[in-house]
């Protein structure tokens, strides 16, 4: 799995990270997993006419000394189709982002 890992986090800079994803994610129904929804201009050509498998998604997972972004892209409704790809380069870039902005706006030194 192609992935992007924030290690060695401290417990306190865990509670900052797992307040800002329950502020800005959607639960996904498991205990430290989060989903960053893809936005619709970012859908990659896999994506692209699977609108009923939509919406599509990234998994961020809270661990209890390191954050996982994970590089695939998830279908809400669908778990077995085409649409399920890796990530393109707009997309990675939309996952990195989203971690260097959390990371800046809860002051991680990790």
């Amino acid at each position: 799995m192609r992935q992007y890992v924030i290690d060695e986090i401290s417990f306190l800079e865990r509670d900052n990270i797992e307040s800002y994803l329950k502020r800005t994610l959607k639960p996904a129904g498991l205990e430290g997993v989060f989903f960053l929804e893809i936005p619709p201009d970012l859908l990659g050509p896999a994506q692209q006419g699977h609108e009923k498998c939509g919406p599509f998604y990234f998994s961020v997972i809270l661990e209890p000394t390191q954050v996982r972004f994970e590089f695939l892209v998830r279908s809400a409704h669908n778990m077995h189709c085409s649409c399920i790809a890796r990530a393109t380069a707009a997309q990675r870039r939309f996952v990195m982002d989203f971690a260097d902005r959390m990371l800046e706006e809860e002051m991680i030194g990790a």
